[in-house]
């Protein structure tokens, strides 16, 4: 017990972590330092830690697991005095999706020491907080083309984590790190755990890159039935796809290259869906079950019903005359986009108060 207090310190009091999450919450790892190619590990975490509010759990103790000389912290010198040290901060923190329901984010540098004792703080948190399952997020630099969908690789001893993901065939050996020692402590336990690696091409690796950032934000959004706002990263998306764009047309050398590496990529998935012809390959959309989409058009009709209920007069519902309405609460649909507009540019809507008075006409 002692040893558990010299390796991190639990926050009090303590904040609510399983509320709204009755199969217990999921926990998300994201450290820095060990495969973060494109910086897709350490940019997911300072998304969702921006993006979403939080409140610490557990700080884990710097000075047991950091090695300070390989992980100097910067330090700030204003009119001749130190004025600011950065905190390297790893810690355990309970953040909120966007609709309310409660997840375990784990972030900050990698430890440099006490790797076997830090899987082991970590597995009791997890049994402390009742956590249902454990994805752990890597980032690998690949020989994979920008122009083509972004692959997630997925592994774990979860069927519900990696489902019908991209997987590794045959046997693979990679460098150890903290994040695959706590998987292997969860599974010696018994837990729900998986990693989950974004291929980022080689040429952007060590660039801040995006796509990775939304591709593993978006697989772990569909395993772990959780929502997350992801719209600006969708901007830096577009605003990385049009420099590569420009700067792949300037040189015919690098196009060439481009190409040679669209023909593997489009090699490699051929063979990949012959061998998997039930996985879902990169760059196609889960598909919504029908439980999913009966209960949108549930939630739907119910906010109609509410709506209507405080209008004057009355309306009838807009069922098959606008399904892209219909099923809004699965997909994303500008409410600008469908409307009605006479030639005037005023809405042309049933509602009586719109209507023009006969001293107007």
């Amino acid at each position: 017990m002692s040893d558990e207090h010299r390796m991190y310190e639990l926050e009090y009091p303590s904040p609510a972590v399983g509320e709204g999450a009755p199969a217990g919450p999921t926990l998300i790892i994201a450290m820095q330092g060990y495969a973060d190619a494109g910086h897709a590990v350490e940019g997911s975490a300072q998304h969702l830690k921006a993006a979403l509010e939080s409140r610490t759990v557990a700080t884990f103790n710097n000075d047991e697991l950091i090695d300070y000389r390989s992980r100097r912290p910067v330090v700030t010198l204003h009119q001749h005095e130190i004025s600011n040290i950065d905190d390297l901060e790893l810690d355990m923190r309970v953040l909120r999706d966007t609709e309310g329901k409660p997840f375990l984010l784990l972030s900050g540098p990698e430890p440099d020491l006490r790797w076997e004792a830090f899987s082991e703080a970590v597995a009791d948190l997890v049994e402390r907080f009742d956590v249902a399952e454990t994805i752990c997020l890597y980032a690998a630099p690949m020989g994979a083309p920008h122009t083509r969908p972004l692959v997630v690789s997925a592994h774990g001893n979860a069927r519900n984590l990696v489902g019908s993901m991209f997987t590794f065939d045959g046997m693979v050996s990679i460098p150890g790190s903290a994040a695959i020692l706590i998987e292997r402590e969860l599974h010696k336990r018994g837990r729900s755990v998986a990693g989950y690696t974004a291929h980022v091409p080689h040429y952007v690796a060590a660039s801040p890159y995006p796509h990775a950032m939304f591709q593993l934000l978006q697989s772990v959004e569909d395993s772990a039935k959780l929502k997350f706002p992801l719209r600006s990263l969708e901007q830096d998306m577009a605003k990385v796809s049009r420099q590569l764009a420009e700067q792949t047309a300037e040189s015919e050398e690098i196009a060439q290259v481009v190409q040679a590496l669209e023909q593997h990529y489009d090699s490699e998935m051929e063979e990949y869906r012959e061998r998997n012809p039930e996985a879902m390959m990169p760059g196609e959309a889960q598909v919504p079950t029908g439980d999913e989409i009966s209960e949108a058009f549930e939630n739907f009709l119910a906010a109609i019903e509410d709506r209507d209920r405080d209008r004057v007069g009355t309306q009838e519902l807009p069922l098959a005359s606008d399904e892209r309405q219909r099923l809004s609460d699965h997909y994303f649909i500008d409410p600008l986009e469908g409307t009605d507009i006479d030639e005037t540019g005023a809405e042309d809507t049933d509602d009586p108060d719109n209507s023009l008075d006969d001293d107007d006409e």
